[in-house]
Formats: structure tokens, C-alpha cells, sequence
């Protein structure tokens, strides 16, 4: 797990300290290591390409797995951050080819493997990876991005230069990246709680998609998808909706399960498991046990009772014989550590805490590398919306064929009937919107996962709120549209991968665990058991009176009662109370003040929602996104 940035001087040369000012800025990433590389692109005045690179190793320890890191035979260099796990079989298959190797990195079987097979190695990588790779004889940096998204990969073009990088604020670190807002950036982190891809909160910064790869040169950049995960779950080797093709679907992802966390535990150091005590991060204890191996598990713990859960990770330790740790902290331990968390955000986001403090935690006692359970939500329909969802489509269908004069009565006893939760209120407004505009209504999902409503975004956006909406709802029906031939729980799968998990979760892991340089594993988001998921009937991930019973039933193992029946609850902070309390002073000061951010933010409307939150109206994330994107714009731009 690395840091990686690269620069093409399309005339002239790379100007002095940009490679070495982007090593300093990515350390946190590779404490381990750095590099950088100055490649000659032709005659002198016809361009230079610089490569840089810092390293966290964890394969091949040795001198030998240095970055940037160059093909003997090709001339072609590579700079790369990720982890190949099925890289020892490529290796074999190469050396059967009648290649040779120098190291035990799979980084120099990524240059080998170009080598033989081209642009098509790039499909053959079982693991996570951002990479970049330059092609001495084409004059052209490939830049290739894994087809989950789990590493992050950032570009920026201009007449000048054109640059790449891990993080974004690497990118505006350079000097030669516009310090300047993307207000379409603004919108969808107001809709989200995170800036949607391809964009991103900088002007002009943009993510490679992943399951992409770019071909840049001087004169163009072409991209094009080399994985498609919809079109690799269709076709001949679908699995039927028959009692057999259940019975063939499970078989399949009981071997795919341990064949998946048994890959991620390849490492030339220790690996850990994070353990919270739930479903996901048990039945990883569960699988790696069963796999023969005894897992390291480590836990967060807080001192207070009535945050501490610590009875349950116990619980599956005892059960699984795990050598188990707990990291012991306090309310306060965690209230200390939120300034450092949002220095640590590449992009702002409303999530990420938890994810700093136990990548601190671990870090302090030695641990380089944790397998977590994120994904097994999104695969495994473990959220309340793989139910909610396919209601709402209904919903949304009935509405339809309902006469315009009933419309409104029909919403308005639905609203009478929902609940004070924040669930039951996103309903009711959900319905009233099919009642007052039934034309084009937005798809339930995003409905879910707002952060802020329409009108509210509307209210809170001070540029043209109108065209911004209209690019985001262009793109969210895209994966709507693409999404179509899926049954409703698997369309809900695909977009909480697509949208949530790469955008929110994913990324927050990436930088929040590596500002620590800590590598997070996440099996549950193996390819080939992602592929496997996604072809067995929706109805399978919901029946019974269990939660995730496909992903329960293909363990191999049982977990304790205790485990599969506790309420569903994540790592949770009391941000309700600090926000009402210790944090209160700092936020409204942060609200009332203008700032970069509030550009393109309507300062009344800020306020008004400082004020509900205090009438105990609205939940607590919402002033606090505001609070965190104010305070990102003021660090970084």
C-alpha cells in the first residue's frame, strides 16, 4: 500500500521540487519508502515524465521492491499502490513463459505481466490497485484503477502539464493545480455527504472510474472500461433462479468466501483482523479460522459502559480462538482525536471518524495491515434498504396508475402514518413528491442515501442549483438505466456498490487508514465472489428470519447466537451530544463565519439548519456536513 503521483511536462521539463514535494505530502502513505524517477520522453525540449512514490511494504520487504521501478528488458516504469493477491500464480504462468524475476514483488509482475499480455494484464490483477505505468516505446502513462474502486486514483489536465496522484491534496499541493471549488462538487456532497465521482470538491481534478484504464499522451487521453461488473454477471454462466441453481449459487460462494479471505491474508507481515463483534467482522474470524489459520483480532473499546460492546467480540474470539486485542479508549480519547481526523480528509465527508481512530489504535501496537467486513452489507442485503427499496419502486408504480386527483390524499395518509425516524420521514417525503411531481421522479434508492433533500439542497446551494441538480440526476438515472435487467435487491446491491461504497466508504477507509499507514483489506469485496453474489436471486438474500442468511448459510461454521441476533449497530460516536455540547462552540462559530466554501453556500439557510438541529428537528450530520466541508475548503484551498 503506497502513494503514488506522476507528472507529463508536455514541453519542456518538470519544474524543480514538484516530485519531491509530492513524496513529503503522500509519507503518510509510505513511511516506509520513497522515490522518484525523471524519464526523458525524447530530444531535450520534447517533454519530460516524472514519477514519484512512497512506500508502506508489505510484500517483499527488501530493497528490491523500491518504487518508482523500471522493466530492464521494455524501458517501462511503473509506480503502484494496491496489493495483488493472486500474484504468485501470475508469476508462475510468467516464469512458465520464460520470464525472469529479480524480486518477490507483485510489483514487478505487474511490469511483467504488461510485458506479455498488454493493456489485457490489467483484467488478470485479482486485488486492489491504482496504478501507473509508462510505455517506453509508445510515449505513453497508462493509468489503471481496480475494477471495485477500493484505491483512489486522481487526475488534471491542462495545456502545460498533466498530473495524477492518490489524493487530491496532493494534486493542489503541486502548485500547478488551481485552488478553486467545483461547485457541482458542492451539490452532490450536499446530496450525499460526499463528493460523487467523477468529480470531485477541486475544479477540474477528476477520478479515474473504476475498472478503467486511461492512455495519456501530449496529444490526447483516451479511456476505456476493461471490467464491467454487470456485464460480467450475465451471460451463459448465470445462475438460474431454480432450486439446483440456488443450490449451485451457494456451493459457489461458500468456496469463493474462503477462497477470498484466505488470498487477502497474503503478506510478508502480520495481519490483523478488525473485530466489532458483528455479523461481518465475525464471519471473517469465522472463515480465516476455518481456513486453519489463527487470526490476530483487534477491537475498539470504550471505557464508558454504555458504549462498550466489548461482551460481544469476546463472544467470537472465545468461539474462534483468535489472539485477541482490545484497544482501549475513552469519550474523550475520541473527541481529542477529530481535529487530526479532519486534517486526515483528502475530500470532506461526513463519515471517516471511526475509521481514524481504530486505524490510530492499531497502529500504536504494531499492526500494518487489518482485514475488515465492509462490503458484506452491500453483497449480502444487509441493509434496511434491500427491503425499504423494492417497496418504494412499488410504490412508485402505483402511484403512476393512480388518477392526479387521488394523488395527494394518498401521500398525505402515508405521511400521517409515518414515524418521527428520519426513515419514516424520508417515506412520507418521497411520497408526496410522486403526489406533487409525478413526472420523472427521482429512483427511491438516492432517496435513501440523502443527505439533504431536493428543495433543502435547493434552499442551501447559492449558484444555479437548477443546472446542478439536473447534471446529478443525468448521472444517477445513468446507473439506474444500466441497472434495469437486475431483480430490485440486486439493483439495490449494485447501486449501493456503485454510488455509497465507492464514494463514501471505500475512500474514507482509504485515507482515514493510511493518514496511519495502515493497509485495510476488504475480502468481502473480492471480485469473483462480487461477480457470484450479484447472480443469485434477490429472494435468496432476504429470506428467513435472519439477517445476511446467504451469507450465514455459506460460512461453513455457525456463529454464536448471540452474534447473529444482536441489534444491527455499527462503530457509533455520540456526535448528537458533542454537537450539543463540547463540539457546539466550534461548529456555530464555524457556521456564522464566511468562508470559501460558503460561495456557493446561502449563509441564512446554514443557519437554519444549525437552528433545527438545536430544536432537536433534524439529525445531526447535516450541520456537522456543513461544519466539515467549511472546514476542508478553509485547510485546503
Amino acid at each position: 500500500m503506497c502513494g503514488i503521483f506522476g507528472i507529463i511536462a508536455k514541453k519542456g521539463r518538470v519544474p524543480d521540487g514538484v516530485l519531491e514535494n509530492a513524496t513529503r505530502t503522500l509519507a503518510h502513505r509510505g513511511p516506509d519508502d520513497c522515490g522518484t524517477a525523471l524519464i526523458e520522453k525524447g530530444p531535450a525540449g520534447s517533454g519530460q515524465v516524472g514519477l514519484a512514490h512512497t512506500r508502506l511494504s508489505i510484500i517483499d520487504l527488501s530493497p528490491q521492491g523500491h518504487q518508482p521501478m523500471q522493466d530492464a528488458i521494455t524501458g517501462n516504469w511503473i509506480v503502484f499502490n494496491g496489493e495483488i493477491y493472486n500474484f504468485r500464480e501470475l508469476r508462475a504462468e510468467l516464469e512458465a513463459g520464460g520470464n525472469r524475476f529479480h524480486s518477490h514483488s507483485d510489483t514487478e509482475v505487474i511490469l511483467a505481466a504488461y510485458r506479455m499480455w498488454g493493456e489485457d494484464s490489467f483484467v488478470r490483477l485479482r486485488g486492489m490497485f491504482a496504478l501507473a505505468l509508462w510505455d517506453a516505446s509508445r510515449q505513453t502513462l497508462l493509468l489503471a484503477r481496480d475494477p471495485m474502486g477500493i484505491k483512489p486514483l486522481y487526475c488534471y489536465n491542462s495545456d502545460k502539464y498533466f498530473l495524477f496522484s492518490s489524493e487530491v491534496r496532493t494534486l493542489v499541493g503541486s502548485g500547478l493545480v488551481p485552488r478553486t471549488i467545483d461547485p457541482n462538487g458542492i451539490f452532490s456532497f450536499l446530496a450525499f455527504g460526499s463528493v460523487y465521482e467523477p468529480r470531485t470538491i477541486v475544479d477540474g481534478v477528476r477520478a479515474i472510474a473504476p475498472g478503467h484504464v486511461a492512455a495519456v499522451t501530449c496529444e490526447k487521453i483516451a479511456v476505456r472500461q476493461y471490467w464491467n461488473l454487470l456485464r460480467n454477471t450475465r451471460g451463459p454462466g448465470e445462475v438460474s433462479t431454480s432450486h439446483n441453481g440456488d443450490d449451485r449459487a451457494g456451493s459457489a460462494i461458500s468456496s469463493l468466501l474462503r477462497e477470498a479471505v484466505l488470498s487477502h491474508l497474503v503478506s510478508d507481515v502480520p495481519v490483523g483482523v478488525f473485530l466489532s463483534g458483528g455479523i461481518d467482522s465475525s464471519a471473517l474470524v469465522a472463515l480465516t479460522s476455518r481456513s486453519g489459520v489463527r487470526p490476530a483480532t483487534f477491537s475498539l473499546v470504550f471505557r464508558e459502559a454504555e458504549f462498550n460492546e466489548a461482551q460481544f467480540s469476546r463472544i467470537v474470539a472465545r468461539r474462534f480462538g483468535s489472539e485477541h486485542h482490545e484497544l482501549l479508549i475513552s469519550q474523550q480519547d475520541a473527541l481529542a482525536v477529530i481535529p487530526d481526523a479532519l486534517q486526515a480528509m483528502d475530500q470532506p465527508t461526513i463519515d471517516g471518524i471511526n475509521t481514524f481512530i481504530i486505524s490510530e489504535q492499531a497502529r500504536r501496537v504494531g499492526v500494518k495491515v487489518a482485514l475488515t467486513g465492509l462490503g458484506a452489507d452491500e453483497m449480502f442485503a444487509g441493509y434496511s434498504s434491500f427491503r425499504d427499496v423494492p417497496r418504494l419502486e412499488r410504490l412508485t408504480a402505483g402511484f403512476s396508475r393512480l388518477p392526479s386527483a387521488v394523488r395527494r390524499p394518498v401521500a398525505a395518509s402515508l405521511e400521517a402514518m409515518s414515524g418521527r425516524s428520519d426513515r419514516s420521514r424520508k417515506i412520507s417525503q418521497f411520497a408526496n413528491r410522486l403526489a406533487t411531481k409525478p413526472a420523472n421522479p427521482p429512483h427511491p434508492y438516492f432517496l435513501t442515501r440523502n443527505l439533504f433533500a431536493a428543495l433543502e439542497r435547493g434552499a442551501l446551494y447559492a449558484g444555479d442549483h437548477e443546472q446542478a441538480e439536473r447534471e446529478l440526476a443525468d448521472s444517477l438515472q445513468t446507473s439506474i438505466d444500466a441497472s434495469s435487467g437486475l431483480d430490485p435487491v440486486n439493483r439495490v446491491s449494485y447501486l449501493e456498490l456503485h454510488w455509497y461504497m465507492r464514494n463514501t466508504l471505500l475512500r474514507d477507509s482509504d485515507f482515514m487508514s493510511m493518514a496511519h499507514g495502515l493497509e485495510l483489506r476488504v475480502p468481502f469485496l473480492d471480485r469473483g465472489l462480487v461477480e457470484s453474489c450479484l447472480r443469485v436471486p434477490g429472494k435468496e438474500k432476504l429470506k428467513s428470519g435472519i439477517p445476511k442468511p446467504l451469507l450465514l448459510k455459506n460460512l461453513g461454521v455457525e456463529l454464536p447466537n448471540e452474534i447473529v441476533h444482536r441489534p444491527k449497530r455499527g462503530f457509533t460516536l455520540p456526535f448528537e451530544h458533542w454537537l450539543l455540547a463540547e463540539l457546539r462552540p466550534m461548529v456555530q462559530d464555524a457556521l456564522a463565519k464566511k468562508s470559501d466554501s460558503q460561495t456557493f453556500l446561502n449563509g441564512r439557510a446554514v443557519s437554519a439548519v444549525w437552528n433545527r438541529f438545536l430544536a432537536g428537528e433534524t439529525s445531526w450530520s447535516r450541520p456537522w456536513s456543513l461544519f466539515v466541508l467549511n472546514a476542508w475548503c478553509e485547510r485546503n484551498l
